[in-house]
């Protein structure tokens, strides 16, 4: 079966939801797509997308003036108020998005989630949950590449809200329509951040058309 894809070129917003489908984003990720593309490719395209979605995530991040000099004159002029960024990467294919994030945001704190999808049920078990203290003095932004049912999305946000984050976003390179409906439904204040909404899941709880698993193609684990 062939898919074909047809972004509009814009960033959409509708709802919780948010379409990064920036030009530069679009073709990264259909090189991600190829079943040819290599690890070494494959990650470090997945960088360089989530560098450009972190500009449009952080768009409403907090600025004050400074007065600072220029080598020609002094003026008040825009700093971020704060270190208030918590990165939380859902392990572990979330690395690879969290790596390109902290690129473009080198002061934000980083928390880590572990979960794996049970083979049957779908239904995500955890293993791992570190966050940095003080959570209600920052805003949380939880990276993973792939939205596809949304059970670990939701695991991962229920377990977070319990720390109180001063507000809460979720990141994606792709979703699926049934991932984006299941996390709405039980956190409809979350905003959703993906480059593409695919067709929906297979058999196997896979996002089709895809780009097989993020976590095995970033990490050379096939």
């Amino acid at each position: 079966m062939t898919s074909t894809l047809t972004p509009d070129l814009t960033v959409s917003a509708t709802g919780g939801l948010t379409v990064i489908t920036h030009p530069l984003v679009q073709h990264k990720l259909t090189i991600m797509r190829k079943k040819t593309t290599s690890t070494a490719k494959f990650r470090r395209l997945a960088g360089e997308i989530a560098m450009l979605l972190a500009y449009e995530v952080t768009r409403d991040m907090e600025v004050v003036l400074e007065t600072i000099e220029t080598p020609l004159a002094t003026m008040q002029a825009p700093v971020l108020k704060g270190n208030g960024i918590v990165l939380i990467s859902i392990l572990r294919a979330g690395n690879g998005i969290l790596d390109g994030m902290l690129r473009l945001i080198p002061s934000a704190l980083v928390g880590h989630i572990g979960l794996y999808r049970e083979p049957k049920t779908h239904v995500a078990i955890e293993y791992y949950f570190k966050m940095p203290p003080n959570m209600p003095l920052h805003d949380a932004i939880v990276v993973d590449p792939m939205l596809a049912t949304g059970h670990s999305a939701v695991a991962a946000l229920d377990r977070i809200k319990e720390k109180k984050p001063r507000s809460l976003k979720y990141v994606c390179l792709l979703a699926s329509p049934e991932g984006i409906a299941f996390v709405q439904e039980h956190h409809p204040d979350v905003q959703i951040y993906t480059a593409a909404v695919d067709q929906g899941l297979n058999e196997k709880a896979y996002i089709i058309p895809g780009l097989g698993d993020a976590g095995d193609r970033m990490f050379g684990t096939l």
